[in-house]
């Protein structure tokens, strides 16, 4: 965190269900240590999963108003703040009335225990849907939705322009697969390094996300490695860049587990420049994904 600090970067991103509670206390802990002023970073959090060992786990999940309001408390009392700048709908509740869900999060802004909220892995329907019933209500809707979105995983296509919605994405290195290191093994330092296996890459994502088509991603990241090559950059600058080129996307979450990666990761604020129109159809050429409007 500190790293990224000094590198400009002012926005930490958690949830209540990251780790039990535990990165929004890692969170607290770290603003507290390096006296960060609390209008210089942006603190968000994510409101449905809940944490682990609930006495009442029905209590302790969804987006009710009961579990909105009392999560919302919990991760500021974790995070050792008086108010978060973003809090999320981590998921759509079908078990939930929207109506209800609208009203709590306006209750906790009108509580100034948080500036704004927004969804995560909503559709657009629901997305208007929700603003449907904030403005027959009066209501803020749902501002910003943070979906998976990185070179190999764009099928998220909805802008929400007629909300004025911003898009903070996550993955964008598709769970490290855009850094290139996973083309041929499984390198002995990756968070996918099994010492009691000698499983393939393939294997072990499928164990841990399911039968996605692994072999194909890893087939357009190998074809992908000679533009960026070319570019003078890395795989994965690359992949940011292409991101961040994006001008629907306010910002894109990534991770890091040392601060090197940090210090690499913003190199591709310079690649973002080398990313002509030219370079993004031959990108989106290899993709072959890009969205039909």
């Amino acid at each position: 965190m500190e790293a990224a600090y000094k590198s400009g970067i002012n926005i930490f991103d958690c949830a209540e269900g990251y780790a039990d509670g535990e990165s929004e206390r890692i969170v607290g802990l770290a603003i507290k240590k390096f006296g960060w002023k609390r209008n210089d970073i942006v603190v968000s959090i994510k409101i449905y999963f809940g944490t682990a060992h609930s006495a009442s786990p029905v209590n302790n999940l969804g987006l009710s108003r009961q579990h909105i309001i009392e999560g919302v408390e919990g991760s500021l009392e974790r995070l050792g703040l008086d108010y978060v700048d973003l809090v999320y709908a981590h998921r759509p509740d079908t078990n939930t009335p929207i109506e209800e869900t609208v009203r709590a999060f306006n209750h906790v802004i009108a509580q100034g225990k948080a500036f704004y909220w927004g969804t995560s892995e909503w559709s657009a329907p629901e997305i208007a849907t929700a603003w449907g019933v904030a403005r027959r209500l009066g209501m803020v809707g749902p501002l910003m939705e943070q979906p998976c979105y990185n070179i190999v995983e764009s099928e998220y296509v909805h802008l929400y322009a007629e909300y004025g919605m911003g898009l903070t994405t996550y993955s964008p290195l598709s769970s490290g697969i855009l850094t290139g290191k996973y083309n041929d093994q499984i390198p002995a330092d990756s968070c996918f390094a099994d010492r009691d296996s000698k499983e393939s890459f393939i294997a072990a994502m499928n164990r841990q996300y399911g039968g996605e088509d692994w072999t194909g991603k890893l087939d357009v990241v190998r074809n992908l490695n000679p533009v960026a090559e070319r570019l003078g950059c890395t795989i994965a600058n690359q992949a940011y860049a292409w991101i961040l080129k994006n001008r629907r996307i306010s910002s894109a979450i990534t991770g890091a587990s040392r601060p090197q990666q940090i210090y690499d990761a913003v190199k591709c604020f310079d690649t973002i420049k080398l990313l002509t129109p030219e370079v993004m159809e031959e990108i989106e050429g290899i993709l072959g994904n890009k969205p039909v409007s």
